[in-house]
């Protein structure tokens, strides 16, 4: 059964001098070692060799109230470790007295097994120490696989408590727990920072999850076979393109491990050392090209990056020079390592913090190419890499909430007094409350208006340089920028006439139920959205307590977020960023078809939606409903990054209740066929209009248009009918003809299919999509880079590497307008393609 190791990196810079070989260390001997074998009445052995500790023997750990104990029979666990498990229904707790302070493995093993108690694939529960958060709203997410989450926290009290709270008709669970000691050096206080350029110090004060390690070359390396019980993984499936990259290994005891130095087999042991990737022969023009490794990671949090190299390619010193890049930026430059150690087959290691910033899209790309530096072999290895997960500003590991409840801030720093941002928050709050109040106070005489998606869109907090505010008039605005309640800077009404040109209609940009977006400068000149409320649409101010309420616990950068907001003269406004390219509907069929969209970016666009969705479902303590999820209702920055706005509709709704008996809300043709007719809101109801959505984008046409012949009216039935047909290829948008790879298209229609289903619990959930369609994304560029290849009378990747950048890959190429209009008159669904209804309303 396979399993999803989640395992314990390193963080520390060191230089390592060239020194003679020296002997491996002695074995690491820790000095706490608690392994608790959760629910177990016998001595349990675990694979690597480990003694695991009773029920009986572990009972002094354990507080719990309500709690069970389950078992299974062997033939049904990965494991032995896994044959027994707690179940809690109230918050439990395992306290370990530790004899010595400072690092420790914290190891939670996970294993949903079968049992008559309590379903623990639907399990979600919150796991955190007396400081840090482990994780928030925890679910397996309807898997049966064994899951192991290690984390690397440096306890400094002689208490250690681990702590798991179900969340409310729900349970929490677990397998076996472990708190291992690790070595003191294992975490340097300073590492090296990718830009700027300089030390990153106070690593100790963080605790690490690590996310990859891998054994890069070679073949995996098992717990029983490490110096410290860690797992390396093989790095094949991360590799973009391996034609491009050649595995190399050798003798283990070729490795020589520098005498005096930090790097031991503590650091890793010599199977890492004495396996490597180096540049493949890969019959390209020019041989000056890039290894890449692509990674997923939560682009909320930074992360810890430890490279490990060993020169065991090489037949003299200086030989060999080569750069290392993280996301496009140059970490380690004209690395020559014989050079740097004196020797061949040393090794060799660099500690690197790549901040949030940089992995914002969810995405990771370590590289290596050769230098110009030096006459050798055109060649660049890497033996090991560590990708490890670094604690945020409120010590969680999981979402932007601490063990006290206090929210993460991309603004707030460690060292911040937490009783002056509280106090600015609160007074924030209460502002827009009294704010909504004296709108409920106003003369009701208001009329009802149609509600429209507004255009606007604020981008997350952490991506907004909106930290300082200029005087305007009398009234000066605060410095206070704060995403924790969504609320950010206060701005003046002055300043808001000021920056809308005293609300010129010429400015407006969109038209909502809540009053009219009008696009404005602040500032040096930064375009923002102004979202005025309008006193006379009743259906717009509860629309906007909605947002306030949904935007003061929400933060993803995919989703929407406030710059600020103005409470004076009366006056109801919202300020977010302007998303300059508009809705995503603009670009498949309405009025931003001058350069239309490629396959690949609509499917990056509906991933970012989709990881947006993910969030609003999963990534609260109360899951959040959107109620309105449509093509006009995902914008678009200057990037095309794809932002779910709108939350005026959303409801809240506790996981684990099933559903939400509501009033049918929504707009039609995305409307969940189930919550219409019996007014039960679930997630699914998303998931359904999602569906919608990827049907759109993939045959560029509205989800309902009038104008058509009756049967292709409502684009989700009609669209789904050729599918069963095996004809959807028939009528997808005719700019995609011959640029789609079939398979991708056909995973990304069975997405659509499966969001489509009848019955709610028959549709994904949006994690399930959302892989689905990053797997559709890999087959397209696996096409895209093969017709790329075709193209070049060397094939292969072969874009020439620099010393300053990464190599990029070819990109999908537009078709010329004669192409494109050539494409359109053939294609045998173009009077659909000419209807474009401006359908908003709800």
């Amino acid at each position: 059964m396979a399993f999803l190791l989640v395992l314990i990196l390193l963080p520390f810079n060191v230089l390592i001098p060239a020194v003679s070989a020296a002997a491996p260390a002695a074995a690491f001997i820790p000095q706490d070692n608690f392994l608790i074998d959760c629910g177990a009445t016998t001595a349990i052995t675990s694979p690597d060799g480990r003694l695991f500790k009773t029920e009986p023997q572990a009972a002094q750990f354990i507080q719990a109230a309500d709690d069970f104990k389950i078992s299974v029979p062997a033939a049904d666990v990965p494991s032995p470790i896994y044959l027994t498990a707690r179940i809690f229904i109230q918050e439990a707790s395992y306290s370990f007295h530790l004899t010595q302070p400072g690092w420790h493995w914290v190891r939670i093993h996970l294993f949903p097994m079968n049992n008559t108690i309590f379903d623990l694939q639907k399990a979600t529960f919150t796991v955190t120490t007396d400081k840090y958060v482990l994780l928030h709203s925890f679910n397996v997410n309807n898997t049966n696989q064994a899951f192991v989450k290690e984390y690397l926290v440096n306890a400094t009290d002689p208490r250690f408590t681990i702590k798991f709270s179900p969340q409310k008709n729900s349970a929490a669970f677990v397998n076996a727990i472990e708190v291992v000691s690790a070595p003191d050096d294992i975490i340097n206080d300073v590492a090296s920072n990718l830009l700027p350029v300089g030390n990153y110090p106070g690593l100790s004060n963080f605790a690490f999850q690590p996310v990859y390690r891998l054994n890069v070359g070679g073949p995996l390396i098992t717990s029983s076979n490490d110096t410290l019980g860690r797992t390396w993984a093989k790095d094949d499936v991360y590799l973009k393109s391996p034609n491009l990259a050649k595995n190399v290994v050798v003798s283990a005891s070729i490795v020589k491990y520098p005498q005096g130095g930090a790097l031991t087999p503590l650091i890793a042991p010599q199977m890492v050392y004495a396996s490597a990737v180096e540049m493949a022969d890969a019959g390209v023009n020019n041989p000056k090209f890039n290894v890449t490794w692509n990674f997923n990671v939560d682009g909320a949090f930074t992360y810890l990056l430890r490279l490990h190299f060993c020169d065991i390619v090489s037949k003299a010193l200086n030989n060999l020079y080569f750069n290392v890049y993280i996301n496009g930026q140059i970490a380690i430059s004209d690395l020559d390592l014989s050079h740097t150690l004196g020797a061949l087959a040393v090794p060799y290691f660099k500690d690197i913090v790549v901040n949030s910033s940089f992995v914002s899209n969810g995405l990771l790309t370590v590289q290596i190419g050769p230098s110009n530096l030096g006459s050798g072999d055109l060649n660049a290895i890497l033996n090991g890499l560590e990708v490890m997960k670094m604690s945020n500003t409120v010590e969680s590991l999981d979402g932007e909430f601490g063990v006290d409840g206090r929210q993460e801030t991309s603004g707030s720093r460690r060292g911040t007094v937490a009783a002056v941002g509280f106090a600015m928050m609160f007074g924030a709050f209460v502002g827009l409350g009294a704010m909504v109040i004296k709108w409920h106070k106003r003369p009701q005489d208001w009329q009802k208006r149609n509600s429209f998606s507004s255009w606007l869109l604020p981008v997350h907090a952490g991506d907004t340089s909106f930290m300082s505010s200029k005087n305007s008039g009398s009234h000066k605005t605060t410095n206070f920028y704060s995403s924790t309640l969504g609320l950010g800077r206060y701005f003046s009404f002055a300043e808001l006439q000021e920056a809308t040109k005293n609300f010129d209609a010429n400015a407006i940009i969109g038209v909502g139920g809540f009053g009219n977006v009008y696009i404005a400068e602040i500032d040096d000149g930064t375009k923002v959205a102004v979202k005025r409320g309008n006193p006379q649409s009743e259906q717009g101010i509860t629309e906007f307590q909605t947002e306030i309420q949904m935007l003061s616990k929400l933060r993803h950068r995919h989703l929407v977020s406030l710059i600020g907001y103005c409470d004076e003269n009366s006056e109801m406004i919202l300020v977010y960023e302007y998303m300059s390219n508009g809705p995503f509907r603009d670009h498949l069929y309405g009025k931003s078809l001058t350069t239309p969209l490629t396959w690949k970016q609509r499917l990056e666009i509906c991933i970012g939606a989709a990881r947006g969705l993910h969030y609003l479902h999963t990534g609260t303590a109360q899951g959040i409903i959107h109620r309105d999820v449509k093509t006009t209702n995902i914008l678009l920055d200057d990037n095309f990054t794809a932002k779910v706005a709108d939350f005026g509709l959303s409801k809240d709704v506790a996981l684990g209740q099933g559903h939400v008996s509501t009033a049918v809300k929504g707009s039609f043709g995305y409307l969940d066929p189930e919550y219409f007719r019996r007014q039960q809101l679930t997630d699914k109801s998303d998931v359904y209009s999602f569906g919608v959505v990827l049907l759109e984008a993939l045959c560029a046409r509205p989800a309902i248009n009038p104008q058509l012949p009756r049967e292709q009216v409502n684009l989700a039935d009609w669209a789904m009918q050729w599918k069963r047909k095996g004809l959807l290829d028939k009528i997808i948008d005719p700019l995609l003809v011959g640029a789609i790879n079939p398979e991708s298209m056909k995973k990304f229609a069975e997405a659509a299919e499966k969001c489509l289903a009848e019955h709610g619990v028959d549709r994904p959930t949006m994690g399930d999509v959302l892989w689905n369609l990053e797997y559709a994304l890999q087959l397209q560029e696996a096409f895209s880079q093969g017709k790329a290849n075709e193209n070049e009378q060397g094939g292969g990747e072969s874009t020439p590497a620099t010393d300053n950048r990464p190599v990029s890959l070819p990109e999908e190429s537009n078709k010329s307008p004669a192409e494109v209009q050539a494409t359109i008159d053939e294609h045998s669904g173009t009077a659909m393609f000419a209807q474009f209804a401006n359908l908003n309303g709800r």
